[in-house]
């Protein structure tokens, strides 16, 4: 196999991976994006849920304490009967004791039920401003969430047609060589480089004369001794010609 025809498959498969490494890399922080607003979704949304059951929790307790407030409400009505009708002063202390103590445990539990209802007031202020939090994320999503998927879909069938071209490219390569180029390509993220004046070009580190003139034949690669890339020569007129075109 022709050393011009592994070379001209290896630009065009350095290229290729050029592209694809730009295109995952949109992919990732697309996905990554709108991964980032759901799940932020999600979160809202189980503290919602946590928020509400807590509040439903403090509402029946508050609505328990004041049953039980109620109750000693009357059972202080009823104690305070029986003090007026005492005739001793044993029975008279024994029924205050008792209208004192169920003073204080009603006066508890009014305390008690001061308290949860401004804990509960609190709840429902952060659950409304989680639930707007939580509705804005979710109108954002709405509007953009089919345009961004649309994109998705879009760069993923471009990078499917472009695996496809890269598996044809990769049977234009030697083995040996290809395996050397991926290993390379891995660790570096490029693998090759050319040399047309005695300098790789990209750590830009002169090789030694023997190895160019080596590759001045034609005849072979070899690899960097600076930065360990595939290089090959390309005549000056073709690096002219290329760097024309990229400017």
């Amino acid at each position: 196999m022709k050393i011009a025809s592994q070379i001209e498959a290896l630009e065009k498969l350095a290229e290729l991976d050029a592209e694809l490494l730009g295109l995952d890399g949109v992919l990732a922080q697309e996905k990554e994006t709108l991964d980032k607003r759901k799940g932020q979704l999600r979160q809202l949304d189980e503290k919602l849920a946590a928020s509400r059951a807590s509040i439903g929790e403090m509402e029946k307790t508050r609505n328990e304490l004041l049953t039980e407030a109620r109750q000693m409400s009357a059972q202080m009505e009823r104690s305070r009967e029986k003090l007026s009708r005492c005739r001793t002063e044993r029975e008279v202390n024994a029924a205050q004791r008792e209208v004192e103590e169920l003073r204080k445990l009603y006066k508890d539990r009014e305390i008690e039920v001061d308290k949860l209802s401004s804990l509960a007031e609190q709840a429902r202020l952060e659950c409304d401003n989680t639930a707007r939090e939580r509705d804005g994320i979710a109108a954002e999503l709405g509007s953009t969430e089919g345009d961004v998927t649309t994109k998705l879909g879009e760069l993923e069938h471009d990078v499917a047609g472009k695996r496809k071209v890269r598996v044809g490219l990769v049977e234009k390569v030697q083995p040996v060589l290809y395996r050397r180029y991926e290993t390379i390509r891995k660790r570096k993220g490029s693998s090759i480089a050319h040399v047309t004046d005695g300098t790789c070009s990209q750590c830009h580190m002169r090789i030694p004369p023997m190895m160019f003139q080596k590759l001045a034949r034609g005849d072979d690669f070899d690899q960097c001794p600076s930065c360990a890339r595939i290089i090959y020569y390309r005549p000056p007129e073709a690096a002219s010609a290329e760097s024309q075109s990229s400017a």
